[in-house]
């Protein structure tokens, strides 16, 4: 049974460009890039061109791009970098309601070492109104952390407005764009962003690979001990295979903005249009327009999501329930929650990702499977609440 992948914001097949380039580095030409060495120098050039590639699809600066593991080391870098770096007038931290755990997770263990912590409110359709941004932040507030784009709904916020605040009161802002990042342009030049996470396995590289873009001047304090690597900013030899790959992935996102997200998108609404027929009372959480141009979250009434996904996967399609992250947890989404659903709703809904590989076909095959599987989740609930 060929399988139908629709959960590329869990994670990504890496693309066979990053594939390719980085294989020497994980075969024949090992080298450590701090080593002094021949190999070593080649692999810190290797290192220092896959620094190059993700700057220009950031239009950032190559130096600032602080390498990482992944996502939630990006995001506890910026958080703890910045609350206990030295440049700080105050502690008070600000994040919204539907923030990924890495950042919610961060913020709240800043707050049990007395970090004074606000939570904003999102709206039922996931968004957040800059005005509480503009009346939570007060004299000691030291960082605004707002994610690009939410990993369950796939909405996006006004980082563009939130920023512009945070500037106009001398706040720092982090934005969370591991979702956005190779999905919709990011002009780091232009927006007024001082530090933003991202994730090599969400945008065609590997697992296990990331980075924290810090604008120039932006004091934070390093996370790990140990070496100068990174420019003194994240200890540890660099995953130099990993970096290739996410530079050539970045290279190919970039190759690719103006054509592939749009292509994406009109398969997504396909996918809605298609689920919407065929299942009249189905539900979409979050805002119908402002969202990525591969994700849905979707409810289906009286359907456990839990049950929908086994038995999409037990026909070959691969589906989530929510956030990967929070995977085997019996409590509803944290973020469905946060925008007023109520935890039925909640729990009947399952994402549909698509990404670089999705096509036509794998449409039709989820068309053609999901609303049989929904009927048939819908009875055996029906049943067990009828004996």
């Amino acid at each position: 049974m060929t399988r139908v992948y629709l959960d590329h914001n869990a994670t990504t097949p890496p693309r066979p460009e990053a594939l390719e380039a980085a294989l020497p580095f994980l075969a024949e030409r090992s080298g450590n890039p701090s080593s002094a060495s021949l190999e070593g120098s080649g692999a810190r050039e290797a290192v220092e061109e896959g620094r190059e590639r993700l700057a220009a699809l950031l239009h950032a600066r190559p130096d600032e791009i602080v390498f990482t593991s992944g996502g939630t080391e990006s995001d506890n870098l910026a958080i703890r970098g910045v609350l206990e770096s030295p440049a700080p007038r105050g502690a008070h931290l600000i994040i919204t309601g539907v923030e990924h755990p890495a950042v919610r997770e961060a913020a709240l263990h800043a707050e049990r070492l007395g970090v004074r912590l606000t939570v904003l409110r999102v709206t039922s359709e996931g968004l957040i109104d800059p005005a509480q941004v503009e009346e939570a932040i007060a004299p000691d507030t030291v960082l605004v952390s707002a994610m690009f784009a939410n990993n369950e709904t796939g909405v996006f916020f006004p980082v563009e407005t939130i920023g512009a605040l945070c500037r106009e009161r001398g706040v720092l802002f982090h934005t969370d764009a591991v979702q956005a990042l190779a999905k919709v342009p990011i002009d780091v030049s232009a927006l007024p962003i001082d530090l933003l996470s991202l994730s090599g396995h969400k945008m065609g590289a590997f697992q296990g690979t990331g980075a924290l873009w810090v604008r120039r001047g932006v004091a934070i304090a390093r996370q790990m001990d140990g070496g100068g690597q990174e420019r003194r900013r994240r200890a540890g030899t660099e995953n130099v295979g990993g970096i290739v790959a996410l530079g050539a992935a970045a290279r190919v996102a970039e190759e690719e903005m103006e054509k592939r997200p749009p292509e994406i998108a009109a398969l997504r609404d396909r996918l809605w249009r298609g689920i919407r027929e065929a299942i009249p009372d189905a539900r979409l959480n979050g805002h119908p327009l402002r969202r990525l141009p591969n994700t849905l979250s979707v409810a289906f009434p009286g359907a456990a999501g839990e049950s929908v996904l086994v038995a999409l996967d037990l026909e070959g399609i691969a589906v989530s329930a929510g956030s990967a992250c929070a995977s085997g947890s019996v409590e509803p989404s944290p973020v469905l929650r946060a925008m007023g659903l109520d935890d039925a709703v909640a729990r009947s809904t399952i994402r549909l990702s698509l990404g670089w590989n999705s096509t036509g076909a794998d449409v039709d095959r989820a068309l053609e499977t999901i609303p049989r599987v929904v009927a048939r989740v819908r009875e055996g609930a029906a049943a067990v609440s009828a004996a």
